[in-house]
């Protein structure tokens, strides 16, 4: 098959977030099953398109909002108001459709469209749609969008989430209806859309890197606990919040913690033995310094990738539920607990273990194998329907409308882990 996979930011040659990780696990797998992918997206400024294919960029754009000012996010606003879409989807209409159309048009004959994620696509679903297309939902958006209106500390924070939960809502069902096949990375988010499209969703396993590498050698642990991520990401920043305000307090003051990536407004923490460190050069030898890892998302959707890569790397950890979202088989050295007391004892007892010599590490590459056979033979069925009619659905019925609301609400919880804060305070 000859198809273009389109997103935001395309598929880069050092994968650092999340979003690049799972971008280039789809292209692998595609490419590993021997078809020809044509790649259409924006390049994130430092970042290198990876190599060994047919790349089209739209242009360079940096689109997280911490690196970016005042008069750039008002812009995105303007836009996204102008044109009645999300601002993720307003931050990509630097370009036209007949820029895209015309893009299309050189890049045919394709056998279909791999739609990667809301933004690019959604911000031009029209032209898009016009022919197959397979969707890709990293997230339920809508759904982590209205988490995050749920949360946010200030009026305007909270007016601006519930305004980007009402479009990601109606860009979504577009985009997934009229899809051949929905490809998610958890079970919750494939039941997240409705059930008029959950027939056509499936579940995809995801690898952090096609080619498993070798462990380092074992250097004795720099910190008791090490976390790293993208705490500029709401649902990120729920998780770490919660860690350092409901487990931190509860370890021991001789414990080390060590904290890597950017933190904007950095709260006040009295645990002495937790440093914030910023960017660091090497997010895998950063992973690799800590003899336990917190797994600690309390909301959003969607797979953790940062859970994945401490399996294939074989370190110990302690995870929440919602830290587990789309993984089925979970490795021996790895505890599970919801409670900030016995997470914190969980933490204490492996560090324990670590210091008394049993680092408690296991190889990864059984889990790293199971999860690519599973990766291949997801993207080979999804493919398969390109061949099959896509059933549009009708008009909802207004009591529809609200059974399929309920089932939204009850999958969203779901997949927070049925994260409800003590006090009676939802999500």
């Amino acid at each position: 098959m000859h198809l273009v996979f389109v997103s935001s930011l395309v598929p880069v040659e050092n994968p650092s977030s999340g979003f690049d990780i799972a971008n280039r696990a789809v292209l692998d797998g595609l490419r590993a099953l021997g078809h020809r992918v044509s790649v259409i997206g924006y390049l994130q400024p430092g970042q290198t398109a990876a190599s060994g294919g047919d790349v089209h960029l739209l242009g360079e754009i940096e689109v997280t909002n911490a690196k970016v000012g005042a008069a750039t996010k008002l812009r995105w606003l303007a836009k996204a108001c102008l044109h009645r879409t999300t601002l993720s989807s307003a931050k990509m209409l630097e370009i036209s459709s007949d820029h895209v159309e015309a893009l299309l048009k050189r890049l045919q004959p394709f056998d279909g469209i791999v739609l990667n994620s809301v933004q690019l696509p959604g911000a031009f679903a029209s032209v898009f749609q016009k022919h197959k297309t397979i969707y890709v939902a990293h997230n339920v958006e809508a759904g982590s969008a209205r988490e995050n209106a749920a949360t946010a500390s200030s009026l305007l924070g909270r007016w601006l989430f519930k305004r980007e939960a009402h479009y990601l809502e109606q860009l979504e069902r577009r985009l997934t209806q009229a899809a051949s096949a929905i490809w998610t990375f958890a079970e919750a988010d494939r039941l997240g859309f409705g059930h008029a499209v959950s027939s056509r969703a499936t579940v995809l396993p995801l690898v952090t890197r096609w080619n498993l590498a070798q462990s380092s050698a074992e250097k004795p642990p720099e910190y008791d606990l090490a976390l790293i991520g993208t705490w500029s990401w709401q649902p990120n920043r729920i998780g770490l919040d919660w860690f350092l305000s409901r487990v931190v307090p509860l370890l021991p003051a001789d414990m080390s913690i060590g904290i890597a990536g950017q933190l904007p407004d950095a709260p006040a923490i009295s645990h002495p033995g937790v440093r914030l460190l910023g960017r660091v050069p090497d997010a895998r030898a950063f992973v690799e310094s800590g003899a336990v890892l917190p797994l600690i998302s309390r909301g959003g959707t969607g797979v953790q990738l940062k859970t994945i890569e401490i399996f294939e790397l074989g370190m110990p950890s302690v995870a929440t539920r919602a830290s587990l979202r789309g993984i089925d088989a979970l490795p021996g050295n790895c505890a599970v607990s919801d409670e900030p007391a016995e997470f914190a004892n969980l933490l204490i007892e492996k560090v324990a273990q670590v210091r008394s010599g049993d680092r408690q590490r296991l190889s990864g590459s059984v889990f790293h194998q199971a999860q690519k056979n599973k990766l291949l033979a997801t993207l080979e069925e999804g493919l398969s329907r390109f061949s099959q009619p896509v059933v549009t659905p009708g008009p909802v019925s207004p009591r529809d409308e609200l059974r399929v609301s309920a089932m939204k609400t009850r999958t969203v919880s779901a997949s927070y882990g049925l994260a409800v804060h003590e006090g009676g305070k939802s999500r």
